[in-house]
């Protein structure tokens, strides 16, 4: 007998007709000791210092004060990178989730039956999702220099490598039939995916592409710390010049505008599910 068991020996169980059961261990309480040790080990190594945080949590609130009452006649110079946020959002995701069907269907297996090919593709997704978006965006703006096309690049990576994820997976769980039933009749690949896959997978597809581009317009809004447009790029020179008020003009319109758009959006994605 292991030493788990001998702390957590298993249950029996006795059946109306005299038989004895042992019922399965529960992997909680080694669970939850893994995770306290994992927990500690951080701590140890991050060297997080709650005294620090008790001591120095103040200053959050202290700058938080100074953001508001914004300074509503800085909105003026606001509205132009709002803009471009939204539009590098916008024209990344759509860029974004266009590429990602051909590559999901490279990656679905009841699709590709070449074990090469689909290992290849979800290789590269798995490899472009590791990649941060403020990597991919500092990448871009030394290839297409400083601006909002270095920004939507990194959104489009980015949206290219998640919606490529999700894409494949739910085509794994489509019916075949109609897939197959066109193949046997002669139908291209690609003819029989648009015709008999897209349909299953469209509703949802649609769905997914639009939670992601909210999520694109809060990533988006940070891209200009390394020069890839929108409100990231006063944002951090508000910041540097500790104007306060300002930075909490921009904060303000950015989660009006975020608001807005989840809101349209998740109305939208209730009618498509």
């Amino acid at each position: 007998m292991s030493v788990y068991d001998k702390i957590f020996p298993p249950r029996v169980l006795t059946l109306p007709n005299g038989k004895l059961v042992k019922k399965p261990r529960s992997r909680a309480p080694l669970a939850a000791v893994i995770l306290l040790a994992m927990t500690v080990l951080s701590v140890r190594i991050t060297g997080f210092d709650p005294g620090v945080l008790v001591s120095r949590i103040r200053e959050f609130f202290v700058i938080l004060g100074e953001m508001f009452p914004p300074k509503w006649n800085y909105m003026p110079q606001v509205w132009q990178p709002l803009f471009d946020t939204i539009k590098m959002s916008l024209l990344g995701s759509f860029i974004g989730s266009v590429l990602a069907v051909p590559f999901a269907m490279l990656a679905s297996t009841n699709i590709i039956r070449s074990r090469a090919v689909v290992s290849l593709v979800r290789l590269l997704l798995s490899i472009i999702r590791t990649l941060p978006t403020l990597v991919s965006a500092l990448i871009a703006t030394y290839i297409f220099g400083l601006g909002t096309l270095a920004g939507t690049t990194a959104i489009a990576i980015f949206t290219f490598a998640y919606i490529g994820k999700i894409l494949y997976e739910e085509i794994e769980t489509v019916d075949m039939g109609a897939f197959e039933a066109m193949e046997a009749m002669g139908a291209t690949k690609p003819r029989a995916f648009i015709t008999a896959i897209v349909p299953q997978v469209l509703p949802s597809y649609l769905s997914n592409c639009l939670f992601c581009f909210e999520g694109n317009v809060r990533y988006a809004s940070i891209l200009g710390y390394v020069g890839a447009g929108g409100l990231g790029l006063i944002l951090n020179e508000k910041i540097g010049w500790r104007e306060y008020s300002s930075v909490g003009m921009i904060l303000l319109a950015l989660f009006v505008t975020v608001f807005i758009i989840e809101t349209i959006s998740r109305a939208a994605r209730r009618r498509l599910v």
